[in-house]
């Protein structure tokens, strides 16, 4: 048995997510293997014998390490991987990005850089005045928010925070505070698809989605934010990701990268991603595979 799309998947909020790419996949006439917990050893071991096989992965698996074996077959056979493993390793890293960014032009909050800890256990003295009275504290590689210390102001919380992931690089940011718009605070979360961009406002405290219009894109510029987007996606090669930039004097790149993606949506979770955006990404990403047929 063959499969144009293999679609590895265990998290039970990805299932709107599954089933807009599942509607895409007959929309576009390719075939679909969705792998789940409940049939993930029979569709492995079909896998490796060769009984079955497949053209393109998307794989919604991170984290658990039981479908670690899909990705590799998807590496040594020669399949196209959507956000390849060791690409998305690469732009994850915070550190990276932020001088991959900077040395493309774009435009990113005052950050000082640190070595890891187990590196460089004495940081150097270093000058915290750029950085404003309070600061971020963020680790190079965390996700959804995890190390990161808003409202920080002392070089004593920058030398505890490094002890949290010793292993990794630490970035500390001034604080960035957005123009308000229309009584909200301009900061965005963009969504990209396979050259495709989504903008939506993004409440940084509720982290309530509402996508820009037309008229907004036109009226404040915003058109900007997918220009800004879409020279990220050149730089980081990813075939889908969000980004979250802020409005001050210019647009500010806040959040560099994020690659995986929570792809709950507004319909059932407040704080989820526009229906619409999400049912686009989902079209895009199975334009991918319809492409690598």
């Amino acid at each position: 048995m063959h499969y144009d799309l293999c679609l590895p998947w265990y998290w039970e909020y990805d299932d709107a997510f599954v089933g807009m790419v599942e509607r895409a996949c007959i929309e576009e006439g390719i075939s679909l293997w969705q792998i789940k917990p409940d049939n993930l050893l029979e569709s492995i071991t079909a896998l490796y014998k060769g009984v079955t096989t497949y053209k393109t992965l998307l794989h919604r698996g991170q984290g658990d390490a039981r479908f670690d074996p899909i990705l590799r077959w998807g590496f040594e056979h020669g399949a196209r991987r959507i956000n390849p493993k060791e690409v998305s390793q690469w732009s994850e890293d915070k550190a990276t990005m932020h001088l991959e960014l900077i040395s493309a032009g774009l435009h990113t909050p005052y950050t000082i850089l640190l070595a890891p800890f187990l590196e460089q256990p004495l940081i150097p003295q270093l000058d915290l005045t750029p950085l404003g009275e309070n600061f971020v504290i963020k680790p190079s590689n965390g996700g959804g928010g995890e190390g990161v210390i808003l409202g920080a102001n002392s070089l004593d919380e920058i030398m505890h925070a490094r002890l949290e992931f010793p292993d990794q690089k630490y970035l500390i940011q001034a604080h960035v505070t957005p123009k308000i718009i229309n009584d909200m605070p301009a900061w965005f979360r963009v969504f990209y698809a396979n050259g495709e961009t989504y903008p939506c406002w993004w409440h940084p405290q509720t982290y309530v989605f509402k996508n820009v219009t037309a008229q907004e894109e036109v009226e404040f510029g915003m058109s900007r934010l997918r220009e800004v987007t879409k020279r990220i996606a050149s730089i980081c090669k990813l075939d889908w990701f969000s980004t979250e930039i802020a409005l001050t004097d210019e647009f500010i790149i806040v959040d560099y990268v994020n690659d995986e993606i929570d792809t709950r949506v507004q319909s059932q979770a407040i704080d989820g991603v526009p229906d619409d955006v999400m049912e686009n990404i989902a079209k895009q990403l199975v334009k991918i595979a319809k492409a690598n047929l």
